[in-house]
């Protein structure tokens, strides 16, 4: 389990198909703190530490993480937001986060508003039922809160984001341009609740 606050940011060293992919993930973490099988949420995605060293520690990811996530998100010299998993007792600053990706979105709008970022994300049909007005969605392992939401004729949704300069400083979200394809997690909660709701009797 995560909570969406983000702790450092890594840096794709290197990648390597070896059947699954190989990354090594440059970073800040004291890698003595970090044991082999501990999971590190990159991205929004829960990857397994395999190997680690002095500010580097290795990933395996399969070609169903890589086909269920953001396109060129794995390519050496991709930054990645980092959190390590929740310990039982730490502060929750965000919502519950799982790191099991749901799809993937798309910026196709961002302007400023202030200091701050106002950007629409695409999100496609299978999420759109998920995703709520002041509601929590995980964007590329990020904690945030939806402001609103305008469902789509086909079925898909866009919603807005506020994106604060402190957020944007401390994650990948400092580059928001259209376009960008971005990994999403739906609240947990919603997806429960979707799912009573589908099973009630009618």
């Amino acid at each position: 389990m995560f909570t969406g606050i983000i702790t450092d940011v890594g840096n794709i060293r290197s990648c390597e198909q070896r059947g699954d992919l190989r990354l090594v993930i440059a970073c800040n973490y004291d890698m003595d703190d970090v044991a082999i099988g501990a999971s590190i949420a990159c991205s929004g995605v829960c990857l397994t530490v395999v190997e680690k060293g002095d500010g580097w520690f290795a990933v395996d990811a399969s070609a169903e993480t890589v086909s269920c996530t953001a396109k060129g998100m794995w390519d050496a010299g991709t930054r990645l937001n980092l959190e390590r998993a929740l310990k039982v007792g730490d502060e929750l600053g965000g919502h519950i986060v799982t790191g099991h990706v749901d799809g993937v979105g798309q910026i196709v709008g961002s302007e400023t508003i202030g200091d701050s970022w106002k950007v629409t994300v695409a999100a496609p049909a299978s999420l759109a039922p998920y995703i709520a007005t002041k509601g929590s969605i995980t964007v590329d392992g990020v904690s945030l809160t939806v402001n609103d939401i305008a469902d789509q004729a086909d079925g898909s949704a866009h919603f807005t984001l506020n994106i604060i300069p402190h957020t944007a400083q401390m994650t990948t979200l400092d580059s928001l341009g259209i376009g960008r394809h971005i990994n999403l997690e739906i609240d947990v909660l919603a997806r429960y609740l979707k799912r009573m709701e589908d099973l009630r009797p009618r």
